[in-house]
């Protein structure tokens, strides 16, 4: 049993295999990797608790933010040696101050400061790959995103980074709504509050997404590269 679903009820669990008792989509003929969030401000300077960390950003989900990090640098360095596609997401600031927020979201004292818009290192994106700056959750909601996708032919997305309760369900269910096949990487994901990161893996599995390990992750990406084509998970 998997961890975020330990947390559920037997009930519960029944539940949901009896409204999709052999659900799993296809990875299909494109797709693309989308890195939502993983900026400074999400990660905080350096590893430290939460309650160290949010005292820099108050954004920060600390330790979870760092040990996903390398799994979300493996996901990358595989995309990019198999050809898929990564589009990066980070928060417009600027544009945020004109549209009701971030003064009337969950954190009213969110500091602008351009340093926490940072991609670390670690994901550095080449000239070549896309950051989109948002205002909103979704990568999605008032951006490009749609339409470069389907200019590129995508019809399958990989999700990483965060929050999991958050900006990637918020893009989970989106994606979903228009159409594509989307696969949060379990081990690429995190948020600032345990709960919240468990029962939202549980609940886009059970309604937008396939939750699927890194390792599943990876073996799908080299399967569809080889055969060019739609692949099962």
């Amino acid at each position: 049993m998997r961890r975020w679903e330990e947390i559920f009820t037997g009930i519960d669990r029944n539940i949901v295999r009896k409204m999709s008792p052999s659900r799993s989509q296809f990875f299909c003929h494109k797709a693309a990797l989308l890195i939502i969030d993983v900026t400074k401000s999400f990660l905080g300077s350096t590893s430290e608790s939460i309650q160290r960390s949010t005292a820099e950003y108050v954004t920060s989900c600390g330790k979870s933010g760092w040990l996903a990090l390398p799994n979300i640098q493996k996901l990358q360095k595989c995309c990019r040696e198999n050809n898929i596609p990564i589009i990066y997401s980070i928060a417009d600031n600027l544009a945020r101050r004109f549209c009701n927020g971030p003064t009337k979201n969950a954190f009213p004292n969110l500091d602008f400061n351009p340093t926490g818009n940072e991609i670390p290192l670690l994901l550095k994106p080449l000239k070549s790959e896309m950051v989109i700056p948002k205002t909103k959750a979704s990568v999605f909601f008032g951006t490009p995103l749609f339409s470069c996708l389907r200019s590129m032919e995508i019809d399958s997305l990989l999700i990483a980074g965060c929050t999991t309760s958050g900006c990637v369900r918020a893009t989970v269910v989106d994606g979903y709504s228009y159409g594509f096949s989307c696969f949060v990487v379990e081990d690429c994901v995190f948020d600032r509050f345990e709960l919240s990161h468990l029962v939202n893996l549980f609940d886009m599995n059970a309604k937008y997404a396939d939750v699927i390990s890194l390792k599943e992750a990876i073996k799908l990406i080299k399967k569809l590269e080889k055969e060019g084509g739609k692949t099962h998970v």
